[in-house]
């Protein structure tokens, strides 16, 4: 699909000459979808993404795929860091607490399968902010319709983990670090980033429903330290 060409100064070369293995989905937590595009847009505020779908459907490129957006921030996945390096942002114009308009989920659909497929990226590398970031970051939030997005084959299906004996959280631990997630976050932080991703409407102390709601093992990553 064609993007409507809006560039941002906020870039600068990959690092290491690291190449795109995920793309991180963001909502841009504001109630103006103009202001937003000027904020990423913005030398004042340092920020920008790769591309910003706008709620009526439209999709602005505001960073060239093969240089670094500043999108990601701290964080990691799967064992690597620097992920403004190693990813593809998208960020969607929503609040934070609305629902993501169709005609916008209509767009980053189409969008996502192209991005894969120019860099050989699996399904289990599309992620949200909050995966690689846990307790700093909440987007793309509990609205977001990820379910929709695994049955398009282009983000990892939630629940179809065989079940676990046992409830222990040192398991759940070890099956949350073997999806991606970092190892260096308390308990109550990882369950919260994994229940936004896969079973956002969960509540209270570690359920057998969330070890349910995990993807199948076929889908976790080996860990990469490449660059």
């Amino acid at each position: 699909m064609q993007p409507i060409s809006h560039p941002s100064p906020n870039f600068g070369p990959r690092r290491d000459g690291l190449v795109p293995s995920l793309i991180v989905l963001h909502y841009t937590a504001m109630p103006d979808p103009e202001e937003a595009l000027e904020r990423l847009c913005s030398p004042e505020y340092e920020v920008s993404a790769h591309y910003l779908i706008h709620r009526d459907g439209r999709l602005f490129q505001l960073v060239n795929e093969d240089m670094r957006a500043w999108h990601a921030g701290a964080g990691t996945w799967g064992g690597m860091d620097d992920i403004n390096s190693r990813s593809i942002g998208v960020e969607m114009d929503n609040d934070g607490a609305s629902p993501f308009s169709e005609p916008q989920m209509a767009t980053l659909e189409a969008l996502l399968p192209e991005i894969m497929q120019r860099w050989n990226i699996k399904p289990e590398g599309v992620i949200g902010h909050s995966d690689m970031a846990p307790g700093r970051k909440t987007d793309p939030g509990p609205r977001f319709d990820w379910a929709r997005l695994a049955r398009q084959g282009v983000a990892v299906r939630s629940g179809t983990s065989d079940p676990i004996e046992g409830l222990e959280i040192e398991t759940f631990r070890a099956c949350a670090v073997k999806l991606g997630y970092s190892t260096d976050i308390d308990d109550t932080t990882l369950l919260s980033a994994v229940r936004l991703r896969h079973r956002p409407w969960g509540e209270g102390p570690l359920a057998k429903e969330d070890l349910a709601a995990l993807p199948a093992p076929n889908h976790f990553l080996v860990e990469n330290t490449s660059g």
